[in-house]
């Protein structure tokens, strides 16, 4: 058999199955991502040919793909929010990115270095690399379709979409400086740092954001000429082209495409509110993102089938499974005390620190800029055992738990 076809065949599968599943487990302690990780790791113990999914000898389609699957979630995610931005109504999200995530990368990097033995270099990235919870795998916890109404997002899935739609880009900053810490050493790299890799390439992600996102929403909403407003038509790929053309003119000018693209989508929604075309433009990106999802999480199946996991020693589960159960949850409370989400609010959005694609992005990218004095297999080794254990752990819970935060909130709402 050809291994091309069973690859077509396979990715023919995936995409059936992220069109029929949401449906078919709506309501179910069970997700999508969860569904095709078991999927991935099924179909790849059947001896019939497919090709390793090995992300070191394929690491720069592998960074290159997840880079494709995370800035897309990115715009569904900036399309969905329906909170103007502020201190007062993003004042969990500030409080997750300004404090919970650098004591999140610092958790994991001592974990790393007193539990598994790493060194500084490495363990820094693995703080990098498992610190941004991931807007992919975490649809159900996620706010839905863009609504009518302002503030219509509960604090819960509200603070997870936000938190996650912007940590993604802003752990680029600790990639970038485990890369100093392994490529150079010492502490002559800081002051580059902190102005090059730290201040302006968040400032041009979010400046770039801005204006892109400013000018197409009013070319798709306010244009004068009638084929130019493409708010009274139904394409959907259009927020395709904005995502691809946000995150591509960033990355040119050396900013954070990740932030530009989300910041982006909300300047979008931002143009006309409550027009119907954003319930377009957010359903065709919500198609891509589960397309892409179901392929990434069969391959990562693979990837555990095919021995990916045989450089995985106790110390590093242990390192991540302490991230999972102790380092998000202690530092995600700590940071939300006197903050607008009540007791029960804080601890579900502590809990679901989801890991996923963009982990696996951040590993594949650092791993090509320099070596980090720990082996590319247990790198990768610890970081998928971490990303398919939140997989597991938090597709279990996320319909339960979300299901009884409904209820409460409906119950005490005047």
């Amino acid at each position: 058999m050809s291994p091309f076809d069973l690859v077509l065949a396979l990715g023919g599968g995936a995409a059936l199955l992220a069109a029929i599943l949401p449906e078919a487990i709506a309501g179910r302690p069970v997700s999508l991502p969860l569904v095709c990780l078991v999927a991935g790791l099924v179909v790849f113990a059947l001896p019939i040919g497919l090709p390793e999914p090995d992300p070191i000898t394929h690491r720069v389609a592998l960074e290159h793909i997840t880079e494709l699957c995370v800035v897309i979630s990115l715009m569904g995610a900036g399309l969905a929010i329906n909170r103007r931005a502020g201190p007062r109504g993003w004042s969990t999200t500030w409080r997750l990115l300004g404090l919970a995530m650098p004591l999140t990368v610092a958790g994991v990097a001592l974990a790393a270095t007193g539990v598994a033995g790493w060194p500084i270099g490495s363990a820094l990235l693995l703080g990098a690399v498992l610190a941004p919870t991931d807007p992919v795998l975490a649809s159900d916890v996620h706010v839905g379709e863009p609504a009518d109404a302002e503030n219509a997002d509960d604090e819960v899935r509200f603070a997870l979409t936000s938190e996650a739609g912007l940590n993604d880009g802003l752990a680029f900053p600790f990639v970038y400086a485990a890369i100093a810490v392994a490529a150079a050493g010492g502490t002559g790299w800081l002051g580059e740092w902190a102005l090059a890799d730290v201040l302006y390439r968040t400032v041009a992600g979010l400046l770039s954001g801005l204006l892109i996102g400013y000018l197409l929403g009013r070319l798709f909403f306010r244009a004068r000429t009638n084929g130019v407003r493409l708010s009274e038509r139904r394409d959907g790929f259009v927020a395709l082209a904005a995502t691809l053309l946000a995150y591509g003119v960033t990355e040119l000018l050396h900013g954070y495409g990740f932030v530009a693209v989300f910041v982006t989508a909300c300047a979008i929604r931002r143009a006309e509110f409550g027009h119907g075309y954003n319930n377009v433009l957010h359903g065709f990106v919500d198609q891509l993102e589960r397309l892409l999802t179901a392929w990434l999480l069969l391959l990562l199946g693979g990837f555990v089938m095919t021995g990916g996991l045989a450089a995985l020693t106790w110390r590093g589960a242990a390192v991540g499974l302490l991230l999972l159960l102790v380092i998000r949850p202690l530092a995600g409370w700590l940071t939300q005390w006197r903050g607008p989400a009540g007791p029960r609010e804080r601890l579900v959005i502590s809990f679901f620190g989801i890991r996923g694609i963009g982990s696996l992005f951040y590993l594949a990218y650092a791993l090509g800029q320099a070596d980090f004095g720990v082996p590319a297999d247990e790198l990768w080794a610890v970081t998928g055992f971490t990303v398919v254990a939140s997989v597991v752990l938090h597709g279990v819970t996320a319909t339960p738990v979300m299901a009884r935060v409904d209820a409460v909130r409906e119950r005490t709402s005047p």
